[in-house]
């Protein structure tokens, strides 16, 4: 099954380098990216072109081994600086593969960095970085079925076969979530509507036996209990293919539980910005508004393969589009919350904390209902420009107080940069919530100013306290009978634009941290 979400049906393993090996295997090309750990078979070779070219290790090259008898490319790292990280590893990989590609090579075999003490996961990050360039987008695998695979096969040497072995499997278990969530936030407008969100997912995508699914799609149910969600699905509820889902996704260990997490994600099939439409040409691309629920679906993949003991992992895909019509949501409507909170919406445009806020405070009862332990909440978002302006293509965590106490965001950044799935780290301050405090009589909460958030001071930390005020979860601080942690992790910069594929970010991050 596994297979299936891998761009190639075969990783194999590979422990020799000689010719021999090579040709029995079918393998016709050697990827190199590391200068100072070439093979003993190639070491001649490298110091022969070294002496006739000073870009060797500099730019990428392709040449034929008469040692190995097959062409060899090498993807320079080049030098490293005290500024840059293991992601480098990750692009010389995929650099290889891209250029092997075009060299025509059908079966290649990329040479794995030896792991340093500066980077750990060199050897992994290189082989996600040629897994990730081999991705074929969904909708070529489905219309152009000849087109499905770039490779049927690819070989990584290490000369531990131990290590070779862990490495694959973990990687395939990364890789495997990070594929659900390239397909279902890669998707375009139609392709991935909330309908055929849950029809990708229904079509064996996890093992009934590990990850519990369960859909709520009726209008009536989403307007009495989650009505926030329900205001914005209202105008795309008028057409079939385009209704709104909540997908709920659940995994426990057969051990009895030691820790909870529960993320929920945005999932923004289009963004038309509703009545506050998207003007001047920036609409383009809000079909990928959906990578947080993306990234929340790919990463319960992961769950599902790893098969983490003693965790409890809860799921939730907030699948809707922000149309606009006669029936869409408007500024200055007063909507109220599943938490009893009266909240005026300022800005149709805000629409993906109005998605998620709902689904969140479902998941905070059901924390408090069930008591269950060492209980963490997500919201995982494209949610703001502000938050590419402000860290480029990073993730942001924002933490509150259970969590920051907890030292939670610290080690999310930590991880992340073994793993080149990196983190900034945002602070929630007094600020954020009086700016969503209610500014008249009779609302309690105000959901948006009416400018982009690119153009809003602290753009990208203040959304985090309106889904604190707006689901009761800012009453659940340090100093309450019942803290509960809550992170917020803006991925509006990572989560990757059209017309590259979606990263998967944060899967790596996230893994890494809660399920190790």
């Amino acid at each position: 099954m596994a297979e299936r979400f891998l761009p190639c049906r075969v990783l194999q393993p590979v422990t020799s380098l000689e010719a021999g090996y090579l040709k029995d295997n079918n393998f016709d090309t050697v990827c190199v990216i590391d200068g100072a750990q070439v093979p003993a078979q190639l070491k001649a070779c490298f110091s022969a072109h070294e002496s006739v070219d000073a870009a060797f290790n500099i730019e990428i090259c392709c040449f034929r081994s008469g040692v190995l008898d097959c062409r060899v490319v090498y993807a320079p790292l080049g030098t490293l600086t005290d500024f840059d990280d293991v992601r480098r590893f990750g692009e010389a990989a995929g650099k290889a593969l891209d250029r092997a590609i075009k060299a025509g090579a059908k079966q290649p075999l990329l040479v794995l960095p030896t792991a340093s003490a500066d980077f750990a996961d060199a050897d992994l990050v290189s082989i996600l970085g040629a897994l990730a360039k081999l991705y074929v987008p969904l909708q070529l695998r489905e219309d152009v079925p000849a087109k499905k695979e770039r490779f049927v096969k690819i070989g990584f040497f290490h000369p531990d076969a131990a290590k070779l072995a862990k490495l694959l499997k973990e990687a395939s278990a990364f890789e495997a979530g990070r594929f659900v969530a390239r397909d279902i936030g890669g998707g375009d407008p139609e392709r991935m509507a909330p309908p055929r969100v849950e029809q990708y997912l229904n079509d064996g995508v996890f093992d009934k036996n590990l990850v519990f699914k369960t859909v709520i799609s009726d209008e009536a149910i989403l307007t009495k209990e989650y009505p926030l969600f329900a205001a914005v699905n209202r105008a795309a509820a008028c057409v079939p293919r385009h209704q709104g889902r909540l997908i709920f996704l659940e995994y426990k260990s057969n051990s009895p539980p030691k820790k909870t997490l529960i993320l929920v994600g945005k999932g923004v099939t289009y963004d038309t910005g509703g009545a506050d439409i998207k003007a001047g040409g920036v609409m383009a691309g809000m079909s990928r508004d959906k990578c947080g629920a993306a990234a929340v679906a790919g990463f319960m993949k992961t769950v599902e393969q790893l098969q983490p003991q003693g965790v409890h992992v809860i799921g939730v895909l907030c699948m809707v589009r922000n149309s606009v019509g006669e029936e869409c949501y408007v500024s200055d409507e007063m909507v109220t919350s599943r938490a009893g909170v009266r909240v005026r919406v300022g800005n149709t445009d805000a629409e993906g904390r109005m998605a998620m806020a709902d689904a969140l405070c479902h998941m905070k009862e059901r924390v408090i209902a069930e008591n269950m332990p060492d209980a963490h909440l997500f919201t995982i978002a494209t949610l703001t420009g502000h938050a590419v302006l402000a860290v480029g293509n990073h993730s942001i965590v924002m933490d509150n107080g259970p969590a920051r106490a907890a030292g939670h965001g610290r080690r999310l950044q930590e991880q992340g940069e073994v793993i080149g799935d990196p983190f900034e780290i945002s602070i929630l301050r007094k600020e954020d919530f009086d700016f969503h405090c209610g500014k008249c009589y009779g609302e309690d909460v105000l959901q948006a100013n009416n400018l982009p958030s690119s153009r809003t001071v602290r753009g990208h930390q203040s959304p985090a306290a309106f889904m604190m005020l707006s689901t009761g979860l800012d009453k659940h601080g340090l100093k309450s009978d019942r803290p509960i942690k809550y992170s917020h992790l803006d991925i509006a910069g990572s989560a990757g634009d059209i017309p590259d594929p979606p990263t998967g970010a944060p899967i790596l991050a996230l893994a890494r941290t809660h399920l190790h």
